[in-house]
């Protein structure tokens, strides 16, 4: 019989509970078999997915789809269908009939979803986003948040300068609505980042800031309800995450990178 946990243990891998249930769960695997292997078993797919290799359609497929459609269209000229204008390639002068049946029904839900997979799977694969929600995530739980609290930004920065491959500048805007509590070092990107800890209302919002490297920066987006908004500033990387609405987070990012 699966164990009554085994739904909020599949929550707490993807990131989908707050800070008080991620510490009931965690007690709750160490005695449980059942749930330490559905653990186990998730992290094999999360790492078999992160190897999956998205290339574009393979010059062979598009030339045999090419023929196929051209073939088509030769056979039904050859059946008495009305010629085609010369003018343009067999592929082109279908006929809008045959466009609409082909994107209908069953046919045009199993293109849609080839779609959707294609062009959503790999966003949702980004290793990056993966690791900077894992921390945010694990940074809520109790002790893991801070490790220089302060709100005097000359405390904060020379700490990075120790326990970071990088010192961003760090900045208080409490008269803004976002208050400097602290930070802490990190791993993000293979590097020990620095993250800059704020506090708005009642949200937390980890700045994380890492070399710039060689591939572009993801476009903002959310993942399991928190979300990330990234820039970039001379030889520095940043992502801002938190739960607050979009317009908050991108207040503070844009008073970041006015300094």
């Amino acid at each position: 019989m699966q164990c009554v946990e085994s739904l909020r243990v599949q929550a707490y891998f993807d990131g989908e509970v707050d800070a008080v249930s991620a510490s009931e769960i965690e007690r709750h695997v160490e005695h449980c078999a059942e749930c330490r292997a559905l653990l186990q078993d998730l992290n094999v797919v999360r790492s078999a997915l992160k190897d999956v290799a998205f290339a574009g359609t393979p010059a062979s497929l598009r030339a045999r789809v090419m023929r196929a459609l051209d073939q088509e269209e030769t056979d039904r000229e050859r059946a008495g269908a009305r010629p085609a204008r010369a003018t343009l390639p067999p592929f082109q002068r279908r006929p809008a009939s045959f466009w609409t049946g082909a994107l209908s029904g069953a046919g045009g839900f199993a293109l849609a979803a080839c779609l959707a997979l294609f062009l959503l799977v790999p966003r949702f694969n980004d290793p990056l986003i993966n690791d900077l929600v894992s921390s945010h995530v694990r940074s809520l739980m109790p002790d893991h948040l801070i490790d220089v609290v302060s709100s005097d930004r000359h405390t904060v920065k020379p700490w990075f300068a120790g326990h970071a491959d990088v010192s961003p500048a760090v900045t208080d805007f409490e008269s803004q609505g976002y208050r400097l509590v602290g930070g802490r070092a990190d791993y993000v990107a293979h590097q020990r980042a620095a993250v800059i800890v704020y506090q708005h209302g009642a949200h937390t919002i980890n700045v994380f800031s890492w070399a710039a490297a060689d591939h572009r920066l993801p476009g903002n987006t959310t993942r399991s309800g928190y979300h990330l908004a990234f820039w970039q500033q001379g030889d520095i990387q940043y992502c801002a995450v938190s739960d607050t609405g979009w317009d908050e987070l991108m207040g503070l990012v844009r008073l970041m990178r006015a300094t």
